[in-house]
This record gives C-alpha cells, sequence and structure tokens, in this order.
C-alpha cells in the first residue's frame, strides 16, 4: 500500500452513484479529542536500562470532514484533523527523565464507509462506519536526541455517531471513533534507542454539519 490510495478511494467516492442530487454531500467540522492509550514494547538500546519507557499523552484539536452520500442510507466520509501535537513523558526506570522527552504531530487522513440509520428528513439519525486509517508522524522533537524518526502507519478504523438535523440543511453532530496506529521509533543520540509505540487511539468529537 501507498500514500495515494486514501485519495484514490476519495476519488472514487466522488464520483460513485451517478449525478448528484440535493443534498448528497454533507460538510462536517468539530472538535475533537484524541485519547492515544498507547502501549511501547519498551525503550531499547545500548546503556539503556531494563524497564526504560515512556507515555504519550492526549491531544485536542480541529476535525474536518466530507461525505457522498452513494444512496440515503450509505455514504463513503473522508476525515481529517489539524495534525495535533502529541507528547510524550518518560517512565518506568527512566522516569527522572520528566516530560515532554519527545513530541510529534500527526497527520491522519481517514475514509470510512457509512450506514446511516432512519431515513432521510428525520431530526435524528445514528450511523456506523468502518474504513482505513493512514497516519504520518512529522515535526518531531526530542530533547535527548537530535535525530528521530517515527515510522508511518496503516490501520483500521472503525466509529458510530449521530446527526441531529436543525433544518434541511443545517445540523449538529457527535461521534466516537477508534483506530489501529502502529509507529516504530529510532532515535539516534550518543547511542541508537528504539521502541515500537502501539497506539489506541479513541476520539471523541462534535460540531455542526452543512448539507449540500
Amino acid at each position: 500500500m501507498n500514500n495515494k490510495l486514501v485519495w484514490l478511494v476519495l476519488a472514487a467516492a466522488l464520483t460513485a452513484g451517478g449525478p448528484a442530487l440535493a443534498q448528497d454531500n454533507i460538510f462536517k467540522v468539530g472538535t475533537v479529542r484524541y485519547t492515544t492509550h498507547s502501549k511501547t514494547d519498551g525503550i531499547k538500546g545500548i546503556g539503556v536500562p531494563a524497564g526504560a519507557d515512556a507515555e504519550t499523552g492526549d491531544a485536542t484539536t480541529v476535525l474536518f470532514t466530507y461525505e457522498r452520500l452513494i444512496r440515503p442510507d450509505l455514504g463513503v466520509e473522508f476525515v481529517i484533523g489539524i495534525p495535533p501535537r502529541v507528547h510524550a513523558k518518560a517512565t518506568g526506570t527512566v522516569a527522572f527523565l520528566g516530560d515532554d522527552v519527545l513530541s510529534a504531530k500527526n497527520v491522519a487522513p481517514t475514509v470510512f464507509a457509512n450506514y446511516h440509520f432512519g431515513a432521510t428528513g428525520d431530526t435524528w439519525r445514528p450511523y456506523v462506519g468502518a474504513g482505513i486509517n493512514y497516519t504520518r508522524f512529522v515535526g518531531i522533537r526530542s530533547k535527548l536526541a537530535p535525530q528521530v524518526e517515527m515510522g508511518d502507519s496503516w490501520g483500521w478504523a472503525v466509529q458510530g455517531g449521530v446527526d441531529y438535523a436543525l433544518n434541511r440543511q443545517w445540523g449538529l453532530w457527535a461521534s466516537v471513533a477508534a483506530l489501529r496506529v502502529k509507529s516504530n521509533l529510532v532515535a539516534v543520540s550518543s547511542t541508537v534507542l528504539t521502541t515500537t509505540i502501539d497506539f489506541r487511539p479513541i476520539t471523541y468529537q462534535f460540531g455542526v454539519s452543512y448539507k449540500f
């Protein structure tokens, strides 16, 4: 797989289903709370004490989504947020190194296929979705190593949410999503440090929607 896959899926969604009908498109903007729930396999390297580890924190950012309805109950949604900066603190036998030993921004476009319950025009419409997430880490910083690389990640994504219609065009929405993100980290300083970070993010988002 390569990083063009998400864009190809989105392009297919935009052209699917023939000519557009009124309100076949939904644009959403909102706030998302990104909780990482990460685990590692420990930090390894020459001179690194056994039990050395790190823990990533949570972040909040702005989220944008665009969904094309292929039919009234089925849509393809593209999701991306302003990349939040996630910070990590040292734990275990190296906890004395303190907070913010590593930070990075994660660019994480995600594509969902969504099933909408109920009928067009209903005030409340729950939905569920499943899809694929691509995460790339950029702007990586560390006070312990001048050179740090984090591998890209492909993984599944699932979500559940609800739309509330204020009128024919405007509405409110809220959803919860879970993703699989895993990255191999290599840091080079006086020694080479390695670890695999298994992110298990759950995101909570809400905002305003517009149909057109």
